[in-house]
């Protein structure tokens, strides 16, 4: 039986909409799963192969225009995600990119893991780079919380 992937309001306890404002973008997607908040950003960062594929054409459409498509260097990252806060319940990663800023936060509460994204455009480049990858985001976001709940089985 496929996981029940579901689009929600992002719950009211988590850190992020400390960040949002208006004009931001926000989605969040969840999914039944009683993984620790580290373990399930830890496999919503193992991107599958035709994610992989779909970063690496980014990797080369952006590089002209001096994107950053590792993150910056620190300690503890979540696959190309610096990690910014972490609780027992939320972890925050992202950073701060000349077109845009974006966090991404998963959080367990009340029996689901919750993936939400941030996005902050700074300008029309990031408003125009932010519509170009929706599909791919929605379709990464929903994969990672399948491939979740699929871990939290075994």
């Amino acid at each position: 039986m496929p996981a029940d992937v579901r689009k929600i309001d992002l719950p009211a306890v988590s850190a992020l909409h400390q960040q949002r404002k208006a004009g931001d973008f926000l989605d969040c997607y969840s999914v039944a799963s009683d993984l620790p908040p580290r373990r399930a950003a830890e496999i919503v960062t193992s991107f599958p192969g035709w994610a992989q594929a779909l970063l690496g054409i980014r990797r080369i459409v952006t590089a002209p225009f001096g994107l950053d498509n590792d993150g910056p260097q620190t300690a503890d990252k979540l696959g190309p995600f610096p990690v910014q806060s972490e609780t027992e319940t939320e972890i925050l990663a992202g950073f701060d990119d000349k077109h845009l800023n974006f966090l991404v936060s998963v959080l367990s509460h009340q029996g689901q893991i919750s993936l939400a994204t941030w996005v902050a455009p700074h300008h029309l480049g990031g408003r125009l780079y932010l519509a170009a990858i929706m599909p791919f985001h929605i379709a990464i976001a929903r994969n990672a919380l399948v491939r979740v709940a699929a871990a939290s089985q075994t």
